[in-house]
């Protein structure tokens, strides 16, 4: 199936940042030395952030439109990439990316365990590092609540062309990680009431030694 363009019109951040940036840099914390990749960063909005408070940060997405409104702010920083490929643009190839973040990216894809292979296999060119997901979070107490009010339709949506395709809970986003590798896994829950959170943020690490 071709990918559809998400057709982004400004750099404003969107609305997932309003509740994601500040525990992502909580864990991201004063490692300048980091040098970061966001997969499916969208309109760079958070990579060129990223950059304003000192971190080494790069962007790839499959958006176009995205890119390019992406790269006027830091043109070398932002590549096009179709993120169901294992294989970086040819710019980033020897890039010592050590973090690797990606925000409500892993809820879009069909093959999200390639896309995992795919992140560790970036992370151990160069001997390991972590990675950041955030996805909608789903548990059990969030999914009665949307069925006694009625929105079970309006957020498992099926009329959105490109939108979610798989609904992930700690349990098996977590298990996902550890069955490829990853370890020191840890999960925050980000926006909205504890239980209800709106998005899960996982942090995990990959080493060399755990290939």
């Amino acid at each position: 199936m071709p990918y559809k363009d998400y057709g982004y019109a400004t750099e404003n951040w969107n609305h997932i940042h309003a509740y994601i940036l500040a525990p992502l840099l909580k864990i991201l914390g004063q490692k300048k030395d980091r040098v970061i990749l966001d997969l499916g960063c969208g309109n760079g909005w958070l990579v060129n952030h990223l950059i304003e408070l000192g971190y080494n940060a790069y962007g790839t997405d499959a958006s176009v439109s995205g890119i390019e409104i992406a790269q006027q702010k830091n043109k070398e920083r932002f590549f096009v990439q179709d993120l169901s490929k294992d294989e970086l643009p040819q710019s980033l190839h020897s890039m010592p990316f050590n973090t690797i973040i990606s925000t409500e990216v892993i809820e879009h894809l069909y093959q999200p365990k390639e896309y995992l292979d795919f992140c560790k296999k970036i992370l151990l060119q160069h001997g390991g590092g972590d990675l950041v997901l955030t996805t909608p979070y789903h548990g059990y107490l969030k999914n009665v609540v949307l069925a006694v009010t009625g929105k079970m339709d309006k957020h498992f949506t099926v009329l959105w062309d490109g939108g979610h395709i798989k609904f992930w809970s700690r349990k098996t986003l977590g298990g996902l990680l550890a069955e490829k590798g990853f370890h020191h896994i840890q999960f925050t829950g980000c926006g909205r009431l504890p239980w209800l959170w709106k998005s899960m943020m996982l942090t995990a690490t990959v080493s060399y030694d755990e290939r």
